[in-house]
């Protein structure tokens, strides 16, 4: 249902032999993400964590023509990578890949966005839903990734960074009046894991 064409694995390939981390989406989560491009109708999508552009890839195939994903990367050398595999990938004019610090670059930006999509380092999630917000209007559906790590987001006293930012993140996401949010779990080749779906209401 998500099968992948020879542009994505070669990015994937590319990611790989730049030393990247294997922290990409799977091609049925890709695949997600690009369903919830076209249901939402969107058409300025902002990302934050572009890694080596897989999932950038995945979205900007699902914009229209006159669509356009925005998506921060902190490390040149990934942005670098990205820019390349989503030229091959045939989208490249769809892609705006904004180098930096997420927290340097967001208030760079000009919103609404339709879509936005939460996918770094997850200690700064709180500070990219405040910002996402920020970006956001009535109906734009924000996405936060990897949101259940293998059930350890229930562990309130955990001290791990990662754990510690999703649950201030989901806490945020359940107490906002603006937001009106839900939490899926995913099993399979990325592990056991999940997101989080919202839509702003006002």
């Amino acid at each position: 249902m998500a099968p992948e064409d020879e542009a994505l694995r070669s990015a994937l390939a590319a990611n790989a032999d730049a030393g990247m981390p294997t922290h990409d989406v799977s091609a049925v989560q890709g695949k997600f993400l690009a369903l919830i491009v076209s249901l939402s109708q969107a058409k300025r999508v902002l990302e934050i964590g572009t890694l080596g552009g897989y999932s950038t890839i995945w979205m900007a195939r699902a914009l229209p023509t006159n669509g356009v994903i925005t998506t921060i990367e902190v490390d040149p050398e990934r942005a670098k990578v990205a820019a390349k595999n989503c030229e091959s990938a045939g989208c490249g004019d769809k892609v705006d890949i904004r180098t930096g610090a997420a927290s340097d670059v967001l208030p760079q930006l000009q919103g609404p966005y339709d879509l936005i999509f939460i996918d770094a380092d997850k200690p700064n999630n709180p500070n990219y839903l405040e910002w996402a917000l920020k970006l956001a209007r009535p109906g734009t559906v924000i996405v936060g990734d990897n949101v259940v790590r293998g059930g350890a987001v229930v562990g309130s006293d955990s001290q791990d960074g990662n754990v510690r930012g999703v649950r201030a993140f989901i806490d945020m996401l359940s107490k906002n009046e603006r937001l009106d949010s839900t939490a899926l779990q995913t099993v399979g080749e990325k592990g056991w894991d999940g997101l989080t779906i919202s839509i702003v209401k006002s």
